[in-house]
């Protein structure tokens, strides 16, 4: 650059230089600026040590029941665990029931003094439970497992769209296949920073079909059948299945998810 200024008069030198640390300083100030942005929203991954309380949560129809049994074998087992009643008999806008959950996070964290909650989500809970990690829950949840849910969507729904819009409200419109809300909750990274993901699932299910969109990316994925091969738990058994409670406790535990096998059916049937 000294050559190029050389050529230049006095005075043109002088703007030149100024001009030239009016560039730098803008890029710096604009890096300042962009660099907060690009980071703010990665939380850090939460301590798996210390488990917090598990919140469950409900599928579609909104019945707490379901998960009752699942709630009970966690309390069982020393876990402080919670249903969470979501709006609408759950039938609504999800993402009003994704509302009810960081209400029901804040709730228990309050009450337990806990740096953070596990949650589980069954069926179409484990979609609201993946719209509230997305809009900022996922600094505050260490584990997330769902169960059966339609990640990307249900041809049940589809169908009942077709046949009988008129029974098929807002919640069952939100997990069709090609659900405006499915596609911007799976565009990009479909398991958000901060926790951990397992996704546990039946491939004998007959309302979340095809099975496989239980699998979610970047998460532990589980078919029953991959623990216990001859299992035929469906989808609406699998709140209260002893195998699948097992699973759920064993992914609830301290440290990394865990990786089960055949090798642990039989101490998964025997409870």
């Amino acid at each position: 650059m000294g050559r190029v200024l050389a050529g230049y008069s006095p005075a043109r030198r002088r703007l030149a230089v100024l001009f030239a640390v009016a560039v730098v300083a803008v890029l710096a100030l604009t890096a300042a600026l962009l660099l907060p942005r690009l980071t703010a929203d990665e939380p850090a991954p939460v301590a798996r040590e210390v488990p917090g309380p598990v919140l469950l949560v409900p599928g579609y129809g909104g019945s707490t029941r379901s998960l009752e049994p699942l709630a009970a074998r966690l309390t069982a087992a020393g876990r402080d665990a919670t249903v969470v009643p979501v709006p609408g008999d759950g039938t609504g806008d999800l993402a009003a029931s994704a509302d009810a959950l960081a209400a029901a996070v804040a709730d228990a964290l309050a009450r337990t003094g806990a740096d953070s909650v596990d949650v589980v989500g069954y069926s179409a809970g484990g979609v609201i439970a993946r719209l509230w990690a997305a809009d900022g829950g996922a600094a505050a949840v260490r584990r997330v497992v769902t169960l059966g849910a339609p990640h990307h969507g249900t041809t049940l729904a589809d169908l009942a769209t077709a046949i009988a819009p008129g029974q098929c409200p807002a919640g069952c419109r939100q997990l069709t296949t090609d659900s405006p809300l499915l596609d911007r909750l799976n565009a990009g990274d479909e398991t958000p920073a901060g926790p951990t993901w397992v996704s546990v699932w039946t491939t004998a299910d007959r309302t979340v079909t095809p099975p496989e969109s239980a699998r979610l990316e970047g998460a532990l994925d589980l078919p029953v059948q991959s623990v216990c091969a001859d299992s035929q738990v469906g989808h609406g058994q699998l709140p209260a299945d002893p195998v699948v409670q097992g699973i759920v406790l064993a992914q609830l535990a301290t440290g990394p998810p865990a990786e089960l096998g055949p090798a642990d059916c039989a101490r998964l049937r025997r409870g």
